[in-house]
């Protein structure tokens, strides 16, 4: 890559502080490991790296330097465009700073043609795209955040690794200059989506929000040894069940069984690690939900975005909201509203069903009896290692919401809430090669469905494997197939709903081969 930089003005630094540093003033050591020109684009295919329209990928031919000062210059004049007319709006502004961009780099590209190469009109826009991404967007995460492989943003100072859907994870540049500059520009990203009332101080050391695109952003600092920052995407966001068959993540027989456990309003809580898809799993479920149902959602920050599907139910959503970092004399965290606050207004809302993103804490309690009390058809997600495994994890967030619960009650508020548990796994074999030189990849696919049927021995719920994966005749498959185990009360219930019963006596369901992968499962 040829360094075509110009000369700058001696006061670069103070241009570049001035724009800058908006956000909690603070003292961090600088990033090691920044060269003077940083390559953004060294990590993907051919050099190139997705911009404003992800169809039209262009390459970053100076470096990050550059930008910094041209960011100085077109933000001193949009500020001042912006303080000339206060009835300008929000969308005025990114227009008028995109106008403001252009001609500063405009210029800039001029005064350097005179004395060596002139920037290709490519070229030009592509340094016009990476200013308005440090103004208006999310600065050097940009890039990432418009590559559709992408599923995770890990950062941790000057350390950046990018988890990818079909290849092996890889190191990135450092994001920003320093530690100071990386809270910065969480901060900034913050307030460009909206959510100013959240921030990375002293006083607020984690941050959780969402970003405009459904990702997941959490951060935190002051509390660990460097800023660190975690930023999940979520690559699908209008997909049904039909599009996860296509996917392999279930069969065309457990996404016929799964629209009838919908339709027949049953209750169902999604459980597996971290990144599984629990959520795409989720919204594509509750897209089946009628368009004339009145549907609550409750989430800590907005993932499933159903309130903003044209072709879902009718949806009331809320989002919690963190606190300001200062307490109240008995303690509380003030302006946090959690999900077990929000949840006892979400029922006042005339709803026909709840749907919890994610269950965490002492939310658990007010679901469990929503799911008891109500007409039935409400969704959860849940953080647990297997599908036997979710039931100890409800009974043991019951017992630590502090209300006095016993385990006794715990478990029977279980077995008379969830009809189903439906249990989503992961294989990442993107490190491994297979036999024949052909790349692993990441596989994602229900492997169960559990039915609570009520209470058995002991007091705790008992259960039955309706789907799960068999082994038989020389063949093994690892994802869900039906095994038929199944109450009669239940299954009448679902043939009411649709269900074609046959479904339930394939024994390898729908799938026409089993599960390939590098290593035997």
């Amino acid at each position: 890559m040829t360094d075509i930089r110009p000369e700058f003005p001696t006061n670069f630094e103070a241009l570049f502080t001035r724009a800058l540093n908006d956000g909690p003033k603070i003292q961090e050591p600088v990033l090691q490991s920044v060269p003077a020109q940083v390559s953004m684009t060294q990590h993907l295919p051919e050099h190139t790296f997705p911009a404003h329209d992800a169809a039209v990928p262009y390459t970053l031919p100076v470096g990050h330097e550059v930008i910094a000062e041209l960011r100085s210059q077109a933000s001193m004049r949009i500020g001042e465009a912006a303080g000339a007319d206060a009835t300008m709006t929000e969308q005025d502004r990114r227009q008028r700073g995109q106008s403001i961009i252009n001609h500063v780099v405009s210029q800039w590209a001029t005064k350097y043609a005179a004395s060596a190469t002139p920037l290709t009109p490519e070229q030009e826009k592509a340094v016009q795209r990476a200013v308005f991404d440090e103004l208006f967007r999310a600065g050097r995460l940009q890039p990432l955040l418009d590559d559709p492989n992408v599923e995770n943003i890990l950062i941790n100072g000057d350390k950046v690794r990018v988890d990818y859907a079909d290849r092996p994870s890889r190191s990135w540049d450092p994001i920003a200059k320093s530690d100071r500059d990386l809270i910065n520009l969480i901060n900034h990203i913050a307030r460009m989506q909206g959510q100013g009332e959240r921030a990375l101080t002293p006083a607020t050391p984690n941050l959780n929000m969402r970003l405009a695109d459904g990702s997941r952003l959490a951060a935190s600092a002051w509390v660990t040894p460097r800023p660190n920052i975690v930023i999940r995407r979520h690559r699908t966001r209008g997909q049904g069940l039909d599009d996860l068959v296509k996917w392999g993540t279930i069969d065309s027989a457990l996404a016929h069984f799964l629209r009838a456990c919908v339709r027949g309003r049953k209750n169902i809580i999604v459980v597996g690690s971290q990144g599984v898809g629990k959520t795409s799993l989720l919204r594509a479920m509750a897209r089946e939900i009628p368009r004339s149902e009145r549907v609550g959602t409750l989430e800590s920050e907005y993932e499933l975005y159903l309130h903003e599907d044209p072709e879902g139910p009718e949806v009331v959503a809320y989002e919690g909201r963190e606190s300001n970092g200062e307490r109240s004399p008995d303690g509380r965290l003030q302006g946090e509203l959690n999900l077990s606050d929000l949840f006892p207004q979400l029922l006042r809302m005339s709803l026909r069903r709840v749907i919890v993103g994610e269950v965490r804490s002492k939310e658990v309690v007010p679901m469990l009896h929503a799911l008891n009390e109500g007409e039935g058809g409400s969704m959860a997600t849940l953080h647990a290692r297997s599908p036997q495994l979710s039931i100890e994890r409800l009974a043991t967030l019951c017992l630590e919401a502090g209300i006095g619960m016993t385990e006794t009650l715990a478990y029977r508020l279980i077995a008379h809430a969830v009809d189903f548990i439906v249990y989503v796994r992961l294989i990442d074999e993107t490190e491994l090669v297979g036999p024949d030189g052909s790349p692993g990849r990441k596989h994602r696919f229900v492997s169960h469905v559990m039915e609570i049927s009520g209470i058995g021995e002991g007091g705790r719920p008992s259960h039955q494997m309706v789907f799960a994966p068999r082994e038989q005749d020389g063949r093994r498959e690892a994802r869900a197939v039906p095994h038929g185990n199944i109450s009669q009360s239940c299954l009448e219930d679902l043939m009411r709903a649709g269900l074609d019963p046959n479904v339930l006596r394939q024994p390898w369901g729908s799938w026409g081969a089993q599960l390939k992968t590098v290593m035997p499962l």
